[in-house]
């Protein structure tokens, strides 16, 4: 059973992998507004910006970044999954002998795969804009970690996106909140900074800490109480949006 189903999500995940090659203009899309946000603020604002740290800002920037990367690439898996469902393919799929699940995880795992690519890419855009680190590998695979988690946890609730909505701008405009969340964050000021209500609201949202983990693991810091949150958040968000993906796929399939 678990080979049958591993199978087939296999075979579909290759077939959602194909669309996005045939148009890799998803990713280079997806990429634009996060190097654009992120030259914007180290070449045009970033010399007004005080972090109080002495470090440079594009390293301060970085997390923060990453994060609104993933957050605009999510729009896409209910985009497709939203097109796949109005095409029919889905009642095409109840009619083969295939693992019901499959289906939901191929989109999940085709957004893991063009996710960290568009991440790398911006990576490799932040590293040429001066971008240091001194973490190790296991620092590294740290912050992959946490990035896995944050794409699973989102493109999990970009299910619900897709499942759910009506019409092609419902499907993607669920991520615009997301993608702002950011910005009332750590991400790019220290929430010190802030008017009280704003910077209350700033530290206990679950973006502060993610961006807090994933900056002290690349400047090989001690991560503190900000990693555990930070997972708490993220495992919390992955079952909830998980669950509720499954109850309305079922609701609407069975």
């Amino acid at each position: 059973m678990t080979t049958h189903i591993l199978g087939d999500t296999g075979t579909l995940t290759g077939r959602s992998l194909n669309h996005v090659l045939r148009s890799p203009d998803t990713i280079i899309t997806t990429v634009i507004s996060p190097i654009a946000i992120m030259l914007l603020f180290v070449y045009v604002l970033g010399g007004a910006i005080d972090i109080g740290s002495g470090e440079s800002y594009i390293n301060y920037l970085l997390p923060g970044i990453l994060l609104i990367t993933i957050a605009s690439g999510v729009a896409y898996t209910a985009y497709r999954l939203f097109l796949d469902l109005q095409g029919g393919i889905f009642e095409r799929f109840q009619s083969m002998p295939i693992a019901r699940s499959s289906v939901l995880w191929a989109q999940v795992l085709t957004s893991l795969v063009a996710n960290l690519a568009s991440v790398a890419i911006v990576t490799g855009v932040a590293l040429i804009m001066g971008f240091r680190t001194p973490a190790s590998i296991g620092a590294w695979l740290a912050v992959a970690g946490i990035l896995i988690l944050f794409i699973l946890a989102l493109t999990w609730i970009a299910v619900i996106a897709g499942l759910s909505a009506k019409t092609v701008d419902g499907a993607s405009g669920f991520s615009y909140p997301l993608i702002f969340l950011p910005f009332i964050s750590s991400a790019f000021v220290p929430t010190a900074s802030m008017p009280g209500p704003v910077a209350w609201f700033a530290e206990n949202q679950p973006v502060t800490s993610i961006v807090n983990s994933i900056r002290a693991l690349f400047a090989g810091q001690p991560v503190g109480g900000d990693i555990w949150i930070a997972l708490a958040w993220l495992v919390g968000i992955l079952v909830v949006a998980y669950a509720g993906a499954l109850a309305i796929y079922r609701r609407r399939f069975d």
